[in-house]
């Protein structure tokens, strides 16, 4: 029993990770708005957290961010933004587009986890979905802020606003559309999983 539970969580896993690379290195995975995008890559993160728990949404989140980071050196992709944050400093633009993303999947089992024991499953897809999006833009944003909030390029963005109407102002309709996508998607297919069979129903 336990062999078979771990390679359905393997082939699981395994699945939503093609799913995220695939979205990573085609445009199903981001809809390109000035330096920001609305990226549905916190999707997949979100479902493997829902049916692997921290470790399964971390893994994903860590593969997010990896394929985050690859675009600020073009591959799969350019993003406009990281590869002025690359070349400002490397290891700072690895560490702001890897670890929010690691965060995110890990607190999101958690998250599943904590609803589903308050309330019930279905709900507790929906809230994951949320939060998937909503945690994603909250620590990347933290980061930029935090790592590269007093270089030239950052305080040429900021224009001398406070921090925080910066931030609502930069992702504006993009984190919406983003906490939108990912609360009906995740739900739906989280759900359709749970149905499955393939969400632990403890």
């Amino acid at each position: 029993m336990k062999t078979s539970t771990k390679t359905r969580q393997l082939t699981v896993l395994g699945l939503l990770t093609g799913i995220l690379l695939l979205m990573a290195y085609t445009p199903l995975g981001y809809l390109n708005i000035g330096p920001l995008a609305i990226s549905f890559n916190v999707i997949p993160v979100a479902l493997a957290a829902i049916t692997l728990g921290p470790a399964g949404g971390a893994a994903a989140g860590a593969v997010f961010g990896l394929t985050s980071f690859l675009q600020c050196i073009g591959v799969g992709g350019v993003s406009s933004m990281g590869v002025v944050l690359f070349g400002i400093n490397p290891v700072l633009a690895f560490i702001q587009r890897f670890v929010p993303r690691l965060l995110d999947g890990l607190l999101l089992g958690y998250i599943f986890r904590g609803v589903k024991k308050a309330s019930n499953a279905r709900l507790s897809c929906f809230v994951t979905g949320f939060f998937s999006a909503f945690l994603n833009t909250l620590f990347f944003m933290t980061a930029l802020v935090v790592l590269f909030g007093n270089t030239e390029y950052m305080q040429g963005l900021i224009g001398g606003k406070n921090i925080i109407l910066f931030v609502c102002g930069f992702v504006g309709i993009n984190a919406v559309c983003e906490m939108l996508s990912s609360t009906i998607i995740t739900g739906a297919v989280g759900f359709a999983l749970l149905k499955a069979g393939l969400v632990n129903r403890d």
